[in-house]
């Protein structure tokens, strides 16, 4: 069954949201409206503890809004997905006796917009290392020079988490994770999100040039490669399965779509009967709902474990960061193939410019660019079951 939750989320507040959704897509605007309602309505202060002024609600609370807000408009939901990306990870820190995001939830609380500024191109290591300068300052601080691309909400954000590589000790590189405030001089936007899909994320590059974090604002400094800081795991997992629960929706609304259009739709072939009684049809509404089943469980599962407080010590653990890549894996593809069946099962129609499944198939190809993609997951599940890939050995040096 689709994975329903009202929430802060009323019928009337997403259908407002979906019929702004077209016409964002058509002139590659942001959803400044859809914003201003969902701001009001609290759901951005979803993840923040009521302590800190938010709703208090769990990841699995969350992650079931989400679909419902993906199923009405994608590109909304992913945008807002980055931001309570940001809350989630606070939240996962102090639930487990880390205190050095609470800033972050007291300013969610109050209203401030977080941003994702980790993408870099060309850097396909992600978490891991950077090809962003972050140089000490002498005052205290770093100072962070470089290009961050595929930054949702742009035109909207007050605060950006970034992360950028130290080099100033030799032989000891250094992964400086920060926070910088919107109005911090050496921070500028291009205007270069012209996109085939989720054109209303408006997630334009961000350019660093000596942007200054303060000392205050600096909260992780780890070793170059990959580490098992609470951070990066609070990071992976609420990334990977808060955007499981964007594409689910996709998924979900492309179901809904095919059903509409097998019940409207007529057969001369067939003595005009609906396509609802083709079996070609039936089979592929079949198909894109089996796909979909079988989605909703996992993430449900996987956000209730991270929502049950998983330990530290599990943060250690491979299968954990196999079960989180593949989720996003099956995620991504699954809703490709559902929105593809339900482009086969609406026709001709589909291929309109401003046909909503049309958009649907747009948008959902978003999908094979997030991390983790289809070859970094499968090669962290390939070291999950099969271990590390063995290093070839050095062949002996014959030469005299």
């Amino acid at each position: 069954m689709p994975r329903d939750i009202a929430g802060p989320l009323d019928t009337a507040l997403l259908e407002r949201i979906r019929s702004r959704a077209s016409g964002h897509d058509h002139g590659n605007t942001f959803f400044h409206e859809d914003l201003a309602e969902l701001t009001a309505c609290g759901y951005l202060r979803a993840l923040v503890p009521t302590e800190f002024g938010g709703l208090g609600l769990s990841l699995a609370q969350t992650t079931r809004l989400q679909t419902r807000l993906a199923a009405h408009a994608p590109a909304t939901a992913l945008a807002i997905n980055m931001h309570l990306v940001w809350t989630g990870v606070a939240k996962a820190l102090h639930e487990r006796g880390d205190d050095s995001l609470d800033f972050l939830l007291r300013e969610a609380g109050q209203g401030e917009i977080f941003a994702f500024g980790v993408s870099e191109p060309g850097n396909d290591l992600v978490l891991f290392d950077s090809v962003t300068d972050a140089r000490p300052d002498p005052a205290g601080g770093f100072r962070f020079t470089g290009t961050k691309v595929f930054t949702s909400l742009s035109p909207a954000w007050t605060r950006l988490g970034t992360f950028g590589r130290d080099d100033s000790v030799p032989g000891d590189p250094r992964m400086v994770w920060a926070f910088l405030d919107r109005a911090t001089p050496g921070i500028r936007q291009k205007d270069d999100w012209d996109t085939l899909g989720m054109r209303a994320s408006q997630s334009q590059s961000t350019v660093l040039e000596g942007a200054l974090a303060p000392e205050d604002r600096v909260v992780r400094r780890l070793p170059v490669g990959p580490n098992n800081d609470p951070l990066i795991f609070a990071i992976f997992a609420n990334f990977e399965i808060l955007l499981a629960s964007v594409y689910a929706g996709i998924g979900q609304r492309a179901v809904e779509l095919a059903v509409d259009s097998a019940t409207r739709r007529t057969s001369r072939k067939n003595d005009g009967r609906r396509h609802a009684q083709d079996p070609i049809v039936r089979w592929r509404v079949a198909d894109a709902a089996i796909a979909m089943d079988g989605l909703y469980p996992q993430i449900d599962a996987l956000a209730r474990d991270i929502d049950a407080q998983v330990d530290r010590d599990s943060f250690r653990d491979i299968q954990w960061y196999a079960l989180l890549s593949g989720l996003k894996f099956r995620a991504t593809e699954t809703a490709k193939a559902v929105v593809d069946q339900a482009v086969r099962v609406t026709g001709g129609s589909a291929y309109a410019a401003g046909s909503e499944i049309g958009r649907l198939y747009r948008d959902v190809l978003a999908g094979l660019f997030h991390p983790s993609d289809a070859d970094s997951a499968h090669s962290t599940v390939a070291t999950a079951w099969l271990g590390p890939l063995a290093v070839p050995a050095t062949p002996p040096n014959t030469e005299r």
